[in-house]
């Protein structure tokens, strides 16, 4: 007989399963930062767990290699795919494809035996709640939604979720008008760090990155490690550069190594060392928002909340086609950011977003209004009030 972990009182702790997949990083950050305020505040067993890489491990590289490379060389495809993933036979496929991999995934449910699982990936929703369906498991479950705006392969098997945690009012309205009932649709956000809620010596932070603190900064982000538009990505930075004269900027390239050679080519050309910081990677991005003017960067589910946390204006680039997208026209919907299209002159985009001050004033009031600062602490003890 195994005998469950116990409490300095000796009493049996509540197990927590926590599931995510690794397309795109916003999955997992969203997962580790609830399991990271679990076991800080809450006397419970938490275990984390890719669930495509659990069921099968080529498949996962497969099927994650394959998303990467279609987001960087055929976003417009991937768009296509995630629009008709919603309905028809490709929504028939995925649905279908996920209760058979749910066979393989029982078997960790079955051993680790947790009471609650929370999935942050619309595959995990869909292998549990079938699993739940089919009476092979016996656990609460609760979905985290990562982006803006709603998509049904988070529904499929709605009806044996426990709780559903959306990031604003129009998700919200979209999964009761669905049918899940309102009693389990929770607006709270999408899950942050705890570095967000820091309170920051930004005279420190501007002096670590050789800043000058009477400077506006612009925290600029090219895309990482899909490297989205190279060249649009270095023109935009170019129009940066030009139009911004008074304005220092922080440019991170991620590991794109061509991205970030072209940056450091277009700083060295156009002789910027003294405001313009090139990074290729950084984990100080709450310290860098937190003295930023502006954030530039495409619109995933997690950048987004973490420049909302921070109550800064965006100024959209790049977004792949599909959620993405549908994240841009949330922002600008809100006016809390620019969108700015393919077809769009960066300079002019740039130059009339810096003549108005009032514009950059209320999209950071707006960005405050919309932010949830508290995000991870709600769902978590939601989590707990279901256990």
């Amino acid at each position: 007989m195994i005998e469950l972990p116990k409490n300095r009182k000796g009493e049996f702790m509540k197990k927590i399963l926590i599931l995510y997949a690794a397309y795109g990083g916003g999955h997992y950050s969203a997962a580790k930062s609830i399991k990271n305020y679990l076991d800080k505040n809450y006397n419970v067993e938490t275990s984390i767990v890719d669930c495509i890489e659990y069921v099968n491990k080529i498949l996962n590289r497969v099927t994650t290699g394959a998303y990467k490379e279609m987001a960087r060389k055929a976003p417009n495809l991937w768009g296509k795919v995630y629009s008709n993933s919603q309905k028809g036979i490709l929504g028939h496929l995925s649905s279908r494809s996920n209760k058979m991999m749910a066979i393989k995934l029982k078997h960790l449910v079955q051993d680790e035996k947790p009471d609650l699982v929370i999935s942050t990936h619309p595959f995990s929703s869909q292998m549990i709640s079938y699993l739940k369906r089919k009476g092979k498991i016996n656990c609460k479950l609760v979905t985290v939604l990562t982006d803006f705006a709603p998509h049904e392969q988070w529904l499929i098997g709605f009806e044996q979720t426990d709780a559903f945690f959306v990031s604003n009012d129009n998700m919200y309205k979209y999964l009761c008008d669905y049918g899940v009932p309102k009693e389990k649709v929770f607006v709270t956000g999408i899950p942050l760090s705890e570095k967000f809620f820091e309170e920051f010596d930004k005279n420190s932070i501007f002096e670590e990155f050789n800043l000058d603190k009477n400077k506006p900064l612009i925290l600029f982000f090219g895309g990482g490690e899909f490297g989205l538009g190279k060249d649009r990505t270095v023109q935009i930075l170019d129009a940066l550069i030009h139009n911004l004269t008074t304005c220092q900027i922080v440019a991170i390239s991620g590991r794109n190594k061509k991205m970030n050679e072209s940056f450091n080519e277009l700083v060295q050309k156009n002789n910027v060392l003294d405001r313009v910081k090139i990074l290729e990677y950084t984990n100080k991005v709450p310290e860098l928002m937190s003295i930023s003017t502006l954030v530039v960067t495409k619109p995933g589910g997690l950048t987004t909340s973490e420049s909302l946390a921070s109550e800064l204006p965006i100024l959209v680039i790049n977004p792949i086609p599909g959620q993405e997208e549908e994240n841009a026209e949330f922002l600008e919907a809100h006016n809390v950011a620019v969108w700015l299209k393919k077809s769009d002159d960066p300079n002019k985009v740039i130059q009339d977003l810096f003549s108005n001050p009032a514009k950059l004033a209320e999209m950071k009031n707006n960005a405050k209004i919309l932010a949830k600062r508290n995000s991870t602490k709600d769902i978590c003890e939601t989590i707990i009030k279901l256990l």
